[in-house]
């Protein structure tokens, strides 16, 4: 992040220091993500509490600098925006819807509902600075609200933690400094009393891999507010990595095989229901949210059922479903050498690059893929090496973001600048897996650099252009991510857009239909291309659901 962090303490709780406060937490997280990793064993001992962490706070982190920048917009240069245009309460939001919309796993969901309860405390309250008293407050909220969105809280875990920080935070005076402080303290001394409240750290002999999180967390609070470093090891205890030999599912360890997490756009009494139902399907359940925005995590059996009930309840969306046996496999298993991993829009795009070998990341028009998405499939992909298509100019910061971090796992990865689906297909024709990764990364990009792309677009409003005017309803021809024509049918367009494309030169045409498109759309334009262009091959696939109405590529 453009933030640096290093600037003179607090004392009392701002929107700088919230600012501070997430840069000094994400870059703690990252520090101790493996070592935290190592200390997972409850509730399932998938080595990733802290990686789940680091990819929560990274969310609400990027949501943060989103809010600071929205608030000072005329910072164009890449420089951090004036902290002073961004109130308190609106920091607190962002910081707490950030890691809201990108929590993982059970342990970033109760963090993503401890930033939620401090947001709804200091989100409510006046725009200067939060004193002692008011911290103190917000962090006795979060630790009631984490509780309660947990169905079946246990005693030894993150929560333990967090309840013991509100009531160190409640008994200290003094100034938010002072109250961070406490309850960076009461966390700590909570941690090390885990292994004896949960059977399975004691018999492991860690302490709880959430809770270790948090203190971490907290850490980052007091060194915000009172510009002191942390001791480099704050977690006390007899924390040491666990050795563990991979198993082939969870059912085996008597728990749910699945993890299923979705984002839910539902009222609130529909998820007290989908609570209930949830609960009956599975365990480990966390429901986080509120104001018609919901985080849902559970470990089932069945998540065709988890995911039935929340359609019932409202919009669940960014569904993700993780079978922990292949999970274990997969860590066991020996990394491949080299995987391609690419983000696409369309259903029969991702059956077309899986075709191809291709580890696909699905992407819909107003839900891109996070950080996390991305980095979850190069995990997926499970290679030495990873060759990574982001299919769109908007996603390159993101792939950038996710590559760092995979680079950090020991991955070598390489972005190659797709902006367009059409492009992505040009770069898998020529990759080799035999080649030296430098030479197929060069030839991909190559591939990718010499396909023109064309698009069709339906304009969903009266809107300037770079081709001119155009109304609601008629059809956009986009070359190269501009607008070159507006038109009234999809042929036409289409044949505008490519006879101006084909114009300087081509040797193979790249069809990709959408949904909407006739099914004689790919019949006009392959004979369009064949009389005037005798030379140029056309190949025409199915972009299926959730594509655009036409993509185009011309090589």
């Amino acid at each position: 992040m453009a933030h640096d962090p290093e600037q003179q303490p607090a004392e009392e709780l701002d929107a700088a220091a919230v600012r501070t406060w997430s840069s000094l937490a994400l870059a703690a997280l990252g520090r101790s993500r493996t070592d935290i990793d190592a200390i997972n064993v409850y509730p399932v001992a998938d080595a990733d509490t802290g990686t789940n962490l680091y990819l929560t706070a990274e969310s609400a982190d990027r949501a943060l600098t989103g809010a600071f920048a929205r608030t000072a917009p005329g910072v164009t240069d890449g420089t951090a925006p004036d902290t002073a245009a961004t109130s308190l309460p609106e920091a607190v939001r962002a910081y707490a819807h950030g890691a809201l919309i990108g929590a993982r796993g059970n342990s970033g969901t109760i963090l993503a509902q401890l930033l939620r309860g401090i947001a709804d405390v200091l989100g409510a309250g006046p725009a200067g600075p939060a004193p002692g008293p008011l911290l103190a407050q917000a962090l006795t909220r979060a630790a009631e609200e984490a509780y309660q969105a947990v169905a079946h809280p246990v005693e030894g875990t993150m929560l333990t933690v967090a309840g013991a920080a509100a009531r160190a935070a409640q008994a200290a005076p003094g100034t938010a400094a002072d109250v961070a402080r406490a309850a960076y303290d009461g966390a700590r001394a909570a941690l090390a009393e885990t292994p004896g409240q949960l059977a399975a750290l004691g018999k492991a002999g860690v302490v709880d891999a959430g809770g270790c999180g948090l203190v971490a967390v907290l850490g980052a609070l007091w060194q915000a507010l009172s510009g002191q470093e942390p001791e480099p090891e704050p977690v006390q205890g007899p924390a040491v990595p666990v050795e563990r030999v991979p198993e082939p599912c969870a059912q085996e360890e008597g728990g749910p095989a699945y993890e299923v997490v979705y984002l839910l756009e539902a009222a609130e009494e529909a998820v007290d229901r989908l609570r209930t139902a949830l609960d009956g399907l599975g365990d480990s359940l966390v429901v986080v949210g509120g104001d018609g925005l919901w985080n849902v995590h559970v470990h089932v059996d069945d998540p065709g059922a988890a995911v039935e009930a929340g359609v019932e309840a409202g919009r669940p969306y960014r569904i993700r479903i993780t079978h922990f046996g292949d999970e274990r496999r997969r860590a066991s298993a020996p990394r491949a050498q080299r995987a391609v991993v690419a983000v696409v829009h369309g259903e029969g795009l991702a059956e077309l690059c899986g075709e191809a070998g291709a580890t696909t990341v699905p992407a819909r028009a107003g839900e891109p893929p996070a950080v996390a998405d991305l980095l979850d499939a190069i995990r997926r992909a499970h290679a030495r090496e990873v060759v990574l298509l982001p299919g769109g100019a908007e996603l390159r910061a993101v792939a950038g973001a996710a590559a760092e971090q995979a680079r950090a796992d020991g991955v070598r990865v390489a972005v190659i600048p797709t902006r367009s689906a059409v492009q992505g297909l040009a770069a898998l024709a020529v990759h080799d897996p035999e080649a030296g990764f430098d030479e197929d990364v060069v030839a991909m990009t190559a591939a990718a650099g010499a396909t023109r792309y064309g698009e069709l677009a339906v304009a969903e409003r009266q809107s300037f252009t770079s081709a001119g005017i155009c109304q609601a309803g008629d059809v956009l021809g986009l070359i190269d991510g501009d607008v070159a024509v507006i038109g009234a049918g999809l042929s036409e367009t289409a044949e505008a857009v490519l006879e101006r494309m084909l114009g300087s030169g081509g040797e193979l045409v790249t069809l990709v239909l959408g949904p909407e498109a006739p099914d004689t759309l790919a019949v006009r334009l392959e004979a369009y291309v064949q009389q005037r262009h005798l030379a140029v091959d056309t190949v025409t696939y199915s972009g299926g659901r959730h594509s655009a109405p036409l993509l185009i590529g011309v090589e």
